[in-house]
């Protein structure tokens, strides 16, 4: 129990200090870095909380892919950020009341905010245990017997959304030479192949 304790408050302290980083720090490299760790400290917090589901995708897909996205374009766009800085302290005030209205709204919610009894009945499945199978494990069996259709429709609009988006964003280059399949299949030996008698001691 020391030891969960000690490792929650040191993943929690992590976190908290990576995300000021990722805002406090000029070098928007460094920021993403802190970023990356703030997610792994996140997903650290997840495993200690029994979600591995939770932290497997936390660290797939934010650290794995939005992360790593957004430090390359960081690194490949040339923006220059002492500039854009100049009027963000004229924005402070605005932000800071918004924020303060924002946490406000949030301590009311979450102050009000209680679990009615009829709650565990209305769970169309519920869920087993979580001492008879793993968190990762309830999900799947939830998702691949229940909602298998609901699932499968979801990739395959993920699956059409992908197309689209390649195709909206094909464009038939006239500049650049590339492979056409039909003329190479189709040629025949004599447009391609010449045969040349040498004589000794003469050119061709």
């Amino acid at each position: 129990m020391i030891v969960q304790a000690i490792c929650f408050y040191l993943f929690a302290a992590i976190t908290v200090a990576s995300g000021v980083m990722v805002i406090a720090a000029r070098n928007p490299v460094h920021s993403v870095l802190f970023l990356i760790l703030a997610f792994f400290n996140a997903a650290g917090l997840f495993v200690l909380a029994g979600a591995e589901f939770l932290a497997l995708i936390l660290v797939i897909v934010y650290v794995g892919a939005v992360a790593v996205l957004f430090l390359f374009v960081v690194m490949m766009l040339d923006i220059n950020f002492v500039e854009l800085r100049q009027g963000a302290l004229q924005y402070l005030p605005v932000g800071a009341l918004v924020g303060l209205v924002l946490l406000v709204e949030l301590i009311l919610v979450f102050g009000a905010w209680v679990a009615g009894p009829e709650v565990a009945q209305s769970i169309a499945a519920p869920l087993p245990l979580a001492t008879n199978v793993t968190n990762t494990a309830a999900l799947g069996q939830l998702l691949y017997t229940r909602y298998v259709y609901v699932f499968q429709a979801s990739g395959m609009i993920l699956l059409v959304a992908m197309v689209g988006a390649i195709v909206l964003t094909l464009r038939a280059r006239t500049d650049v030479r590339k492979q056409d399949i039909n003329v190479q299949v189709g040629r025949r030996r004599a447009d391609t192949l010449e045969i040349v008698k040498v004589r000794p001691r003469q050119g061709v």
